[in-house]
C-alpha cells in the first residue's frame, strides 16, 4: 500500500467502498454493454444500416421515450432516495405498502397508454417519420404495436431496482440490461428468417420480461420482513394492508418528480423531435447514429452510472448528517469516473474506424461507406462524452439533496441550447446529421458546466483541488497513452491491411493492448490513486 494511502487512511477506505460498490455495478454493465455489442452485431449482419433498421429503432423511441417520462427518471431522483429513508428510520412495513402501491399504481397507468399508443400509431408513424416511404411507415407502425408493451415490464422493473439499489444489493439490477440486450440477441438468431426487423422487437419484449424475472429473488429477505398481508375488510384498507393510496411516501416521490416530470417533457419532446430531424436526414441516418451511440455509451454506463449508482445511496444519506462527508464522497466518486472515461474517450477516438469495423461490417449489408460514417459520428459524439461523465454524479448529488427541480431546470435550458443550435443551421444550409450531434455535444457540455458552477455555488465546491489534480493527471496520462497507441495502431494497419476478421482483431487488439499498458503505468508514475485502488480491487477479485 502507498504511502499516500496510509498516510490518509479514512480516505482511502471511502474510495475502496465507493469502488467496490461501483465493481459490482460495473460488472453488470461490462456483461451488458458487451452484450449490447453483441445485439448491435447480430442487427447489423442480418439487417445493416438500412432503413428497416431506421424504422425500428425510431420506433422503440416512443415507448422509451413514455418510460423515461413517467418512471425512467424517477428511480434516482424519487426512488432510491425516499425508499433509502424509509430503511433509514427502519419502516420497512410502511416501505413494502409504498412499494406495493407504486407497483399497482404503475401497472393501470402504462395499461392506459399502451392502449393509446396502439390507436395512435398511424397517427405517430406521420409525426416521425413523414419522409419515409409508404413501406417503411407501415413497418414503423406495426413494430410500434410490438413494442409499445415493454412498457410494462419495463415500469415494473424500474421500481424493484429502486427498492434493491435502496438496500444497497446491487448484483442483480446491474444484470437486467444484460437480459434485455439478450432477449434481443435470441430473438434475431431465431427469428429473423421468419419476422424480419420485427424479431428485433419481438426480443426486445422478451428481454424486458426478463429484467422483472431476475430481480424477484433479490427481495427475498425483505419480503420475509415484510407486511405481506390483507386485511379483512379488503387489500390495502386495513392498517397491514400491501395497498395503501394515502400513503405519504406516494406524495414525496410526487413532490421530488414533479420537478423532473417538467424537465423530461421538454427533454423527451427533444429527443422526439431530434429523432424526426435526424430521420429528416435520410432513411438510413437513424441507424447510423444508433450504431454510433451503442459504441458511445460503453464507457458511460461502465464507468460513470456505476460510480453515480453506488455513491447515491450514501450521497442520501450524508446529505442530512454532514456536508463534509457529502462534499467527500462525490469528490471521490468524480475522481474516479475522470480516472477511468478520459482514457476511454481517447481510445474510443483514435480506435473508432477498426472498431467499427470489427464490430459491424459483416456480410454484405453493412458496407465500409457505412463503417466510415459510424465512425465519424463516435468521433463528433467523444467530445460530449467528457461532459456527459462529469454531469452524471453532479446530477445524483443534486437527488440525494433532495433537490430535483435544479437538474430539471438546467436540463430544459440545455434543450432549448440543443434546438436553437439546430434551427440556427437550419437557417443557413439543410441540416446533416452531423450538425446535430455538435448540437448534442453543446448541450451536454453547457449542462455539466452550469451543473457544477450551481455546486460551487451553493456547496463552496470541493474541500480540496483533489478533483482537479486528478483531472489534469488523467488528462496527461490519456494524451502519451494516444501518442503509444496511435502509433502501435499504424503499425498494425501497415501489418494487416486485410479486411478480414483476424486482421480488424489484430487492428484493434494490438494499439488497444498498448493504450491499457501505456496508461495505467502512466497513472502509477503520476500517483492517479483512483486507477491503483481500482486495479487492486480487480486483481483481488481475480485472485491475482
Amino acid at each position: 500500500m502507498s504511502e499516500s494511502l496510509l498516510t490518509h487512511p479514512p480516505l482511502a477506505e471511502e474510495t475502496r467502498g465507493l469502488a467496490r460498490s461501483a465493481s459490482i455495478i460495473a460488472l453488470g454493465n461490462i456483461a451488458s454493454r458487451v452484450l449490447g455489442l453483441a445485439r448491435d452485431t447480430v442487427k447489423s449482419h442480418y439487417f445493416g444500416a438500412t432503413g428497416a433498421v431506421s424504422a425500428y429503432e425510431l420506433a422503440v423511441i416512443v415507448p422509451t421515450t413514455v418510460y423515461d417520462l413517467l418512471i425512467g427518471g424517477m428511480v434516482s431522483s424519487a426512488l432510491v432516495p425516499v425508499f433509502s429513508d424509509y430503511l433509514a428510520r427502519e419502516k420497512k412495513d410502511d416501505l413494502w405498502r409504498l412499494a406495493g402501491t407504486l407497483l399497482a399504481l404503475i401497472t393501470m397507468v402504462m395499461a392506459a397508454f399502451i392502449l393509446v399508443i396502439q390507436l395512435a400509431a398511424p397517427l405517430i408513424a406521420d409525426f416521425m417519420a413523414p419522409r419515409f416511404s409508404p413501406d417503411l411507415r407501415a413497418l414503423f407502425v406495426q413494430l410500434l404495436r410490438v413494442l409499445v408493451f415493454s412498457l410494462f415490464f419495463l415500469s415494473l422493473s424500474a421500481v424493484l431496482t429502486g427498492l434493491l439499489y435502496a438496500l444497497q444489493r446491487f448484483t442483480l439490477p446491474t444484470f437486467t440490461a444484460s437480459l434485455f440486450n439478450l432477449g434481443i440477441v435470441l430473438g434475431a438468431l431465431a427469428l429473423h428468417n421468419v419476422f424480419g426487423v420485427t424479431s428485433l422487437a419481438i426480443g426486445l419484449l422478451v428481454g424486458a420480461a426478463l429484467q422483472v424475472v431476475v430481480q424477484l429473488p433479490g427481495l427475498r429477505g425483505f419480503f420475509s420482513a415484510s407486511p405481506f398481508v390483507f386485511s379483512r375488510r379488503g387489500m390495502g384498507r386495513g392498517p397491514r394492508g400491501w395497498i395503501d393510496w394515502r400513503h405519504p411516501g406516494l406524495r414525496q416521490i410526487a413532490r421530488l418528480y414533479l420537478p423532473i416530470i417538467l424537465g423530461l417533457v421538454i427533454s423527451n419532446l427533444a429527443i422526439l423531435v431530434s429523432a424526426k430531424l435526424i430521420a429528416a436526414t435520410g432513411e438510413q441516418s437513424i441507424a447510423w447514429n444508433d450504431y454510433a451511440t451503442s459504441l458511445m455509451q460503453f464507457p458511460l454506463g461502465l464507468v460513470v452510472t456505476a460510480v453515480s449508482v453506488a455513491i447515491l445511496p450514501t450521497l442520501s444519506q450524508q446529505a442530512v448528517t454532514s456536508e463534509t462527508d457529502f462534499k467527500s464522497t462525490l469528490a471521490q466518486g468524480l475522481k474516479l469516473v475522470l480516472a477511468l472515461i478520459l482514457p476511454a474517450v481517447a481510445g474510443l477516438a483514435l480506435l473508432a474506424p477498426p472498431i467499427t469495423a470489427l464490430l459491424y461490417e459483416h456480410g454484405h449489408k453493412f458496407t465500409a461507406t457505412d463503417t466510415a460514417i459510424v465512425s465519424l459520428v463516435l468521433r463528433v459524439q467523444m467530445l460530449g462524452v467528457f461532459f456527459a461523465a462529469l454531469d452524471q454524479p453532479l446530477i445524483f448529488a443534486f437527488y440525494a439533496r433532495k433537490d430535483t427541480l435544479t437538474p430539471a431546470l438546467v436540463g430544459m435550458a440545455g434543450v432549448g441550447l440543443y434546438l436553437g443550435i439546430a434551427f440556427g443551421l437550419s437557417l443557413l444550409r439543410p441540416l446533416t446529421l452531423l450538425d446535430l450531434v455538435f448540437a448534442n455535444d453543446a448541450q451536454l457540455a453547457a449542462h455539466a458546466l452550469v451543473m457544477l458552477a450551481l455546486f460551487r455555488r451553493r456547496l463552496g465546491g470541493f474541500n480540496d483541488l483533489s478533483v482537479w489534480t486528478t483531472l489534469t493527471r488523467a488528462a496527461l496520462a490519456s494524451l502519451a497513452m494516444s501518442a503509444l497507441a496511435g502509433v502501435a495502431y499504424l503499425g498494425a494497419h501497415n501489418l494487416m491491411p486485410r479486411a478480414d476478421l483476424p486482421s480488424r482483431a489484430f487492428v484493434v487488439a494490438l494499439p488497444g493492448a498498448v493504450g491499457f499498458v501505456a496508461y495505467f503505468w502512466l497513472a502509477a508514475r503520476l500517483n492517479i490513486v483512483e486507477v491503483r485502488l481500482a486495479m487492486d480491487l480487480i486483481r483481488k477479485r481475480l485472485g491475482v
